[in-house]
């Protein structure tokens, strides 16, 4: 007999907590239908970025459950010592083909929003299957709160370095190639990379995580999502070892020359005197001909410190024009990139400090990796899934919870809908709504993909304008700090 091939995670049955697998006759006799929710109860920003739903729907939904699936599950469930509901599962593969009979809506991906409003609600379509709609919780809260979560974070960063250029800056239009993606290699997994990466190509186009683009591509239709540029590394400099360190930087220059960006780390022995000796000595010719823009790099050290330090040093060396609100500027040819210890934090630092020395933001790029991408979880913006109404003996009645120790707990009741009313989200009653208000839309329905998402209609959604009061939070100028009579 051949040996037995395993599921590979693609198995939707196991792809739960275990013990939902108890949960199928745990409800009410006569229940019929089971409406859940996602939101987001809080965070430390008042708004937040939606997206990542239909990646999941085109992963896990529109591949049917098999036989194999349920014989599969029913094992490990035994080995596990946990009830299985084997006839139910039996049910939907005769009954519908395998696909879950439920139907999921859903705010528009790529919706800058408030938190603390509803944005997913699920509901079973066939009232034998009641139980279907918080079996996958698990997987469906997960698939929404991590690329959320990445999205919020990228996004927030993109106001913060979006208002340091337009404050400092004549080339806004620079914005969606600041900030890139250097965190593949900090993550748990490379589907979490794949899907942080795509989150944050929402909102830069710069990447060094390759399974980002290829996601964005996969399940959002993306043409061209993320870019990246030549970027040496501390072995391809250490190589040449510490005597030859201006050759392992010329042979980078030589290389590449002509292309549009080329980045090299300049911090594997002594920064300082890589700025001062190497590129602006001994290389000063090769990097203004170099054809290319040349971002000195360092990789280790205070962010905000490094960056300014590295840029007064360039200016030292390759001079720089004052622009007309009077920041420094560097020569076309020569940049400063960061790549180590960003964080939203470390941004408000980095662009205080620049801005405090009078050198505009444009004279720097930055990588950010685990804070992007890893230093988040589901309690940072707090988010869960809770049925809020079932219907029983064909009658829908309100269900929630109201725990007396934390009140930021409590849920929301009823049949849900998301409108905007005076420039206003609001969420309230499904049946309050009036027609065509309602923002949520079907997405999925018993197997099949309703809204087909393309990623750069997800982007200009993200792009359009909202409150200040969404990021505000984020950022408080030096110079504003000084009329407020705040001290830093």
């Amino acid at each position: 007999m051949a040996p037995r091939v395993l599921s590979n995670f693609n198995n939707l049955i196991l792809n739960t907590d275990t013990y939902k697998h108890s949960h199928w006759n745990l409800y009410p006799p006569g229940t019929r239908h089971v409406s859940s929710y996602i939101e987001s109860r809080g965070g430390s920003t008042p708004a937040l970025l939606f997206i990542g739903l239909q990646a999941f729907i085109k992963q896990h939904l529109l591949r049917p459950i098999t036989i194999d699936d349920i014989d599969e599950a029913e094992i490990v469930t035994r080995q596990h010592q946990i009830p299985f509901n084997r006839e139910g599962w039996l049910g939907i593969v005769n009954e519908h083909n395998g696909y879950l009979p439920v139907e999921i809506e859903a705010v528009p991906e790529g919706t800058v929003l408030p938190i603390k409003h509803v944005l997913v609600q699920i509901v079973n379509t066939d009232p034998k299957y009641f139980w279907t709609t918080s079996f996958i919780e698990t997987a469906l809260l997960r698939a929404i709160w991590y690329p959320s979560s990445v999205g919020t974070t990228s996004w927030l960063a993109k106001q913060l370095i979006r208002e340091s250029l337009e404050r400092t800056s004549e080339h806004p239009e620079i914005l969606r190639d600041v900030l890139q993606d250097y965190g593949s290699r900090g993550v748990s997994s490379q589907e979490s990379a794949a899907l942080g990466g795509l989150a944050h190509l929402v909102n830069f186009r710069q990447t060094n995580t390759i399974s980002g683009s290829l996601a964005a591509t996969l399940y959002y239709n993306a043409l061209n999502p993320g870019i990246s540029q030549p970027n040496s590394e501390h072995s391809t400099v250490t190589a040449w070892g510490k005597e030859k360190e201006v050759e392992a930087h010329r042979n980078l220059i030589k290389q590449y020359k002509g292309w549009p960006f080329v980045v090299a780390v300049s911090d594997s022995y002594d920064l300082e005197g890589t700025v001062d000796k190497i590129f602006g000595i001994e290389l000063k010719d090769d990097v203004i001909n170099s054809g290319s823009t040349i971002l000195v790099r360092p990789d280790s050290g205070d962010p905000a410190t490094v960056i300014s330090e590295t840029l007064e040093g360039l200016i030292r060396k390759f001079g720089s024009t004052t622009n007309s609100k009077g920041f420094k500027v560097l020569p076309d040819y020569v940049r400063a990139a960061q790549g180590d210890g960003l964080t939203i934090e470390s941004l408000k630092k980095i662009y205080a400090e620049l801005e405090r020395r009078g050198l505009s933001a444009e004279n720097i790029f930055l990588g950010m990796g685990g804070g992007l991408l890893q230093y988040i979880n589901r309690d940072t913006f707090s988010f869960t899934q809770k049925a809020s109404a079932v219907n029983i003996n064909e009658e829908w009645k309100d269900i929630y919870k109201e725990p007396k120790t934390d009140s930021a707990k409590n849920s929301k009741r009823g049949r849900l809908a998301l409108v905007k009313r005076d420039g206003e989200y609001q969420t309230i009653r499904r049946e309050e709504a009036k027609e065509g208000e309602n923002l949520l839309q079907p997405i999925f329905r018993n197997g099949h993909l309703l809204v087909n998402h393309n990623f750069e209609d997800i982007v200009a959604r993200s792009e359009q304008a909202v409150p200040r009061e969404y990021y505000k939070p984020v950022w408080i100028t030096p110079l504003q700090d000084e009329k407020n009579g705040l001290k830093n």
